[in-house]
């Protein structure tokens, strides 16, 4: 079931680039950041209520909450990044870069989690790496 989570994730940040590119036209990107952000909390915060989610909220270990705060200032660094970077470039070169983000993923990965690679994803992560530069150029 991963999987299919993870080609909506694909379809859904594909189609945020593009969107996100015809909204920012005239906005500040750190504005279009901050209504993005509330966005996404207004449908999180949605949908962990609608599923009573909501309580599990308390059972959030001090572990958990500092790396999830972590992950959460990580994340909005990169939107700002991301909708910086929109402002000023095509789509079609920044979306590419921002994948990188895979190939970053599998070295941290590696490093910080102790997961073990296997030469398809070696050779997957060096033809994100080279495909991107192919892009970009």
């Amino acid at each position: 079931m991963w999987k299919y989570y993870a080609l909506l994730s694909a379809l859904f940040a594909g189609m945020t680039a593009v969107l996100a590119k015809i909204g920012i036209k005239g906005v500040p990107s750190n504005v279009a950041t901050a209504v993005r952000t509330l966005v996404v909390l207004f449908v999180a915060s949605g949908i962990i209520i609608a599923t009573g989610e909501i309580r599990d909220i308390r059972s959030i270990g001090r572990r958990s909450l500092l790396f999830l705060v972590l992950s959460g200032i990580a994340t909005g660094l990169s939107w700002i990044m991301y909708f910086k970077a929109l402002e000023l470039g095509p789509v079609s070169k920044v979306a590419p870069i921002d994948k990188l983000s895979v190939a970053v993923a599998i070295g941290l990965s590696v490093i910080f989690l102790n997961e073990t690679v296997d030469w398809k994803t070696l050779v997957g992560a060096g033809l994100i790496i080279a495909g991107t530069i192919v892009l970009i150029r």
